[in-house]
């Protein structure tokens, strides 16, 4: 008798919230604990549109990504320490809609801080883009670096959040 090995598989959904750029990434994680990059890119949004278009493509485009993926899990970069006030806003305002759109999907997220993610893929809490993409390369098996850099983060916090302890979620 033969039986057929059950593997079972999470999917999580990173975000780098941005205005201009939104990077995401999708991992799917075995049960055995190996990480497979399903896909990565970014959400532009045009300077030329008003805020109001600009969040709503937002919306409408990661609410396609979560249509098409079904992720279990969103992991979301909290908005950290920024110098410039006009920018923490303007990201802030697409942390919102991204939480929001999760919300609207019924999708647990979890949200971690630059250096958490960067401690989670290189252990190293101060690394740089670079080393986050190298590192990133190695962990998903990736051909390539992952580019733009809002992309390679997203995946970064995909990874964080797919080796995090977390719980009830």
């Amino acid at each position: 008798m033969r039986y057929a090995l059950c593997v079972m598989r999470e999917i999580i959904l990173g975000i780098d919230p941005g205005l201009a750029d939104t990077g995401y990434g999708i991992i799917e994680k075995e049960d055995r604990g190996k990480l497979i990059c399903q896909e990565f890119g970014v959400i532009k949004t045009s300077a030329k549109k008003d805020m109001g278009e600009r969040l709503e493509t937002i919306n409408k485009k990661l609410d396609k990504i979560i249509k098409k993926y079904k992720p279990r899990l969103i992991a979301v970069e909290q908005l950290f320490f920024c110098k410039n006030v006009k920018t923490a806003l303007a990201v802030g305002q697409a942390r919102g809609v991204i939480l929001f759109t999760a919300r609207q999907n019924k999708i647990p997220t979890v949200e971690f801080t630059p250096l958490q993610v960067k401690q989670a893929v290189s252990s190293y809490g101060q690394a740089g883009k670079l080393q986050v993409q190298k590192m990133v390369k190695l962990l998903l098996d990736l051909k390539e670096l992952p580019k733009p850099d809002d992309a390679a983060d997203a995946l970064a916090i995909a990874i964080c959040a797919a080796n995090s302890n977390l719980k009830n979620i």
